[in-house]
């Protein structure tokens, strides 16, 4: 999906450049000045960011656990999509009295598939702060492009018009009662999904927090150099910048994956899953226009 084995060096240093830039400098500052100078009196002992590290890597993992948490419920919300998108076209096909095989139920059923279609890449441009309505005239009548258009939430304004659709279909006899209401939770749980990725998406990861660890880590970087220098000397260079680099790879990953919504590498893959669907959906009402399978983008989890 967003992984790939062989992840650039390039990559993952562009992630900390400038942190690491920062502790390079400090330290070799430090042990320059201690090795050609000597006049260094400050010394601490190595407990004291020993302490000072292992708190910080229960923050960060607790942090890194939270924010997964709320990578991967976006995920199992849009897997949930897949699933109801598929039956709600099923329900749809296999409910409707349709002996004859009409054109007016054929083109109805098309117009309610592509309605889902667009439903699915509009929740995802929405939740991504993209214009909701881009790319729907390709699924949408003019009609309800104008109707959808009038509303601030547009993944909700379509499926009020399936609900209206279920209803005209329900009085025009093409189903009975029980079918309309297998159908309508079908979309009550495509709505709770959206609702679900509107939370995880409004829901903002505390910022004083990631302040906090933020800080907290910066204070151990300065403490660092001052605890290595007597037992290495100029070699705590490289050692504090191999742990600090450690650090901020973990807080990165976490900052990363705290918001799955926010058009970077490591979102959700929205689009992919609404061509996914697309394509599924397309193929069950026996539509010659199937997309082609987006491939990998070459993006990295980090």
């Amino acid at each position: 999906m967003l992984l790939k084995k062989n992840i650039p060096i390039k990559y993952i240093f562009g992630k900390v450049k400038y942190e690491i830039i920062f502790v390079a400098i400090y330290a070799s500052a430090i042990g320059i000045w201690d090795k050609y100078y000597n006049d260094f009196n400050i010394s601490i002992p190595l407990s004291v960011p020993m302490v000072l590290g292992t708190v910080l890597s229960l923050l960060l993992a607790f942090k890194s656990n939270q924010a997964y948490d709320r990578w991967w419920e976006a995920r199992i919300v849009w897997g949930a999509i897949v699933n109801d998108s598929r039956t709600l076209v099923r329900q749809l096909l296999s409910f409707m009295a349709d002996p004859y095989v009409s054109v007016n139920v054929k083109q109805f059923q098309d117009k309610f598939t592509n309605r889902q279609i667009a439903w699915c890449y509009s929740l995802g441009q929405a939740l991504r702060n993209k214009p909701a309505m881009e790319g729907l005239n390709k699924f949408l009548s003019p009609e309800e492009l104008a109707f959808v258009s009038r509303h601030d939430n547009v993944p909700n304004a379509l499926l009020q018009l399936h609900g209206r659709d279920l209803k005209l279909l329900l009085e025009d006899g093409q189903i009975n009662r029980y079918q309309q209401v297998e159908m309508e939770d079908t979309l009550t749980r495509l709505c709770d999904s959206m609702g679900k990725c509107e939370r995880i998406k409004n829901t903002v990861f505390p910022v004083t927090y990631s302040l906090y660890i933020h800080f907290s880590l910066f204070i151990f970087v300065l403490l660092l150099p001052f605890a290595l220098l007597d037992s290495f000397g100029i070699l705590e260079i490289p050692m504090v910048i191999t742990i600090a680099l450690s650090f901020f790879l973990i807080e990165k990953m976490a900052i990363h994956l705290q918001d799955p919504f926010e058009n970077k590498p490591t979102d959700t893959p929205v689009t992919a899953i609404a061509r996914t669907i697309e394509r599924n959906l397309r193929q069950m009402i026996n539509d010659s226009k199937v997309p082609e399978k987006l491939q990998p983008s070459g993006y990295f989890v980090l």
